[in-house]
């Protein structure tokens, strides 16, 4: 299993489309059909995932680097295990090693580029808090300074904030990349800005889609946060199911058939 083959991948539109604002709604709806296709596997393969990820965090800082750059290649699988789910295939654990098989390149770089980007975040967070404080410590005005000390908690709180705020863009931009790059060979910067640009062409169907999620997030949390088994399978199946209405010529219609590897 190399790569999906060419009458296999939905044709590509570029720019995205822009979706009502229902469609915030039915993403996460249609990602639950996709579950309830496979929920065994889903289950399967979210637990295996979680296993291979906290066995890579136990390695000293490049384990942990190496979570976040492969998170693209592991999206990229369940993009492919999805797309079988939809044309009337089955969900099978070599579909999570598609990104590794085709495009790892190109989809480590979106990896890379988006734990750049976070790191940058941080470092603005930091920089942001220590010359607000550091500031007011050069002074040497023990009042300036038991001030400054008071108001910390504040500027932590507007720090977070400016965090949040440069979080959203950033997320943006990797949202719908992995699937862009694994299904449309698309190159990474260009799937980031397609990606980017889409999201906030969507911000209603977005923002509908994150009030359902939020809300599914706490229920789920409930039973000893077993819901989340549930959960995550459908918020991952959920991006696909938004890419393939803002990306993709729509071909339900087409009669399905299951993906077919070269």
């Amino acid at each position: 299993m190399n790569a999906i083959t060419a009458p296999d991948a939905p044709k590509l539109v570029l720019p995205g489309r822009i979706a009502p604002a229902g469609a915030g709604w039915d993403w996460v709806a249609d990602g639950w059909k996709l579950f309830v296709r496979a929920p065994l596997m889903w289950i399967i393969a979210m637990v295996i995932v979680f296993i291979a990820t906290v066995a890579l965090a136990l390695v000293p800082i490049l384990g942990s680097i190496a979570v976040q750059v492969l998170q693209p290649v592991i999206g990229a699988g369940f993009i492919v295990a999805s797309h079988s789910l939809e044309r009337g295939g089955d969900f099978e654990l070599e579909h999570l090693f598609a990104g590794f098989k085709k495009n790892f390149g190109n989809l480590m770089i979106v990896g890379l580029l988006f734990l750049l980007g976070g790191i940058l975040i941080v470092g603005i967070f930091i920089l942001f808090v220590s010359v607000t404080v550091g500031a007011a410590l050069l002074t040497g005005d023990p009042n300036a300074v038991l001030s400054t000390i008071m108001g910390s908690a504040m500027m932590i709180v507007i720090g977070l904030l400016l965090v949040m705020a440069l979080l959203v863009p950033l997320l943006a931009a990797y949202w719908f990349a992995p699937a862009l790059v694994i299904m449309h060979d698309v190159a990474p910067v260009t799937a980031m800005r397609e990606s980017f640009v889409a999201c906030f062409r969507n911000f209603v169907p977005f923002l509908v889609y994150g009030v359902v999620t939020f809300v599914l997030a706490i229920v789920a949390a409930i039973p000893f946060g077993l819901g989340y088994l549930v959960f995550v399978p459908v918020v991952i199946a959920s991006i696909y199911v938004s890419y393939r209405q803002i990306f993709t010529e729509d071909d339900a219609a087409a009669a399905p058939a299951k993906p077919t590897f070269a």
